[in-house]
């Protein structure tokens, strides 16, 4: 983990939902080293959460591990309020939790449906109801929802993967109009193709013909953004869609 601490960012506590794998957890290894203590979420990667708050502390950060459904609202809760008594606030709520599976329209079922919606806006729903009070309390704070390419573009089988991301967006700019007078920002970050580990049975991945950088994005690049957005560097941005694909799509 890269020592890249920056000191108005030391003291401060992140929440990060899927923070154990992935995207989730570069960017939970990034708050860490910016000197924010770190709060991991996850729901069944258990070993891998372990594994990425062991290596924050190694590193001399802060970190805890919440094993919780973020479809559940007891569940949400419940960890919301611990993390407020182990930290005593909550300043950065990072939304990255989500699940990605495919399956023909016409085969859907409605729990098929339901699962990443209950997961992406459900989630989305009960973390910011929960975390938002502490940060209207400390004056100010900075939600980060991560969207992606198929929220605007489609795409084939994940019609319920891209309804779900397309609403978060539509929840990040309205509440970053409501909240805005808390000094409360909410952005999104949109990645594209990323070198990710993907779960078995996924369709295989395009080439990189179609990116322009000619390359897949690196989880970091990811992380970085969010650390960016959490930082006064990004103080009069809200309600925006940050793009990271390499300029596969461009706006």
């Amino acid at each position: 983990m890269p020592t890249t601490k920056t000191p108005e960012l030391a003291g401060k506590v992140a929440l990060i939902t899927g923070g154990a794998r992935n995207i989730g957890r570069a960017i939970s290894l990034d708050l860490a080293a910016a000197g924010i203590a770190v709060a991991v979420n996850t729901r069944r990667s258990i070993g891998d959460g372990e594994s990425a708050v062991q290596e924050i502390r190694n590193a001399g950060g802060q970190a805890e591990l919440y094993v919780a459904d973020i479809a559940e609202p007891a569940a949400v809760k419940a960890m919301v309020a611990n993390v407020l008594q182990r930290f005593g606030r909550i300043d950065f709520l990072v939304l990255n939790a989500s699940v990605r599976t495919e399956r023909p329209f016409l085969e859907l079922t409605y729990d098929e449906w339901r699962t990443p919606l209950s997961i992406t806006l459900d989630g989305a729903f009960h973390l910011c109801q929960a975390c938002l009070p502490s940060m209207i309390a400390n004056g100010g704070g900075s939600i980060v929802t991560l969207g992606g390419m198929m929220a605007l573009s489609g795409a084939d089988k994940r019609v319920h993967n891209s309804a779900a991301k397309h609403g978060l967006v539509g929840l990040t700019r309205a509440l970053a109009r409501e909240f805005a007078p808390h000094g409360i920002r909410v952005n999104c970050v949109s990645p594209g193709q990323m070198n990710t580990i993907h779960p078995p049975g996924r369709s295989p991945r395009p080439g990189n013909a179609l990116i322009p950088m000619a390359r897949r994005g690196e989880s970091e690049e990811i992380a970085t953004a969010v650390r960016f957005l959490c930082s006064s560097d990004a103080s009069y941005i809200t309600g925006q869609t940050i793009h990271i694909n390499g300029g596969q799509m461009m706006f």
